[in-house]
């Protein structure tokens, strides 16, 4: 099995070959991963072979985080490797945000991707990934570590404010006062 390929970037109608000591690699990747071997003398990938029946293919990724984060998709029943490249092209932080936080557009935007299938994707990679709100291990990105230390300031226990989390992420796309605002008029109506 080939996990990892070193060589010279090759990109031939939106396909990468990676040649390495005279023998071409056919290894699919996303485009934002293509765009940049095109550019690149050589380009080292980690790579998930995928065997069924009579097909063998590759896929590559540029970060390990980001193979890991494949194979947990493909994990879900119904996700093949082309859905799971397509929607690993956002990046492990942000599929792991999503999956944090129910974002289902985040996954129905991809092609062959739909609604059900995305509750589906939410529901399974949240008990293989663990929720960081139940655990208690903190925000996942500036704004909510922003949020979160102005409503302990205002005097908000640190269990109430994980809790309003998920509630909150639903408003995404406002800026940080906005979402303090929203926070307040929720946690006030919760301890009233």
């Amino acid at each position: 099995m080939i996990g990892y390929l070193q060589g010279k970037p090759l990109v031939q109608n939106q396909t990468l070959l990676v040649i390495t000591h005279g023998v071409g690699y056919q290894v699919n990747v996303s485009p934002r991963i293509l765009n940049q071997a095109a550019a690149l003398e050589e380009v080292t990938l980690y790579v998930y072979t995928h065997v069924r029946e009579e097909q063998l293919e590759l896929y590559g990724f540029l970060q390990p985080a980001e193979k890991d984060m494949f194979q947990l998709l493909l994990s879900v029943s119904g996700v093949g490797p082309r859905i799971a490249l397509a929607i690993a092209e956002y990046g492990p932080e942000k599929i792991s945000d999503a999956v944090q936080t129910a974002n289902v557009t985040v996954f129905s935007s991809v092609p062959r991707v739909g609604k059900k299938l995305a509750q589906k994707i939410i529901i399974e990679l949240k008990s293989k990934l663990g929720s960081l709100y139940e655990l208690q291990l903190g925000p996942q990105n500036r704004q909510q570590q922003d949020v979160i230390e102005a409503l302990q300031a205002l005097g908000f226990a640190e269990s109430e404010i994980h809790q309003a989390l998920p509630q909150l992420n639903q408003v995404e796309q406002q800026d940080t006062p906005a979402i303090i605002k929203a926070a307040i008029k929720l946690l006030t109506r919760t301890t009233t």
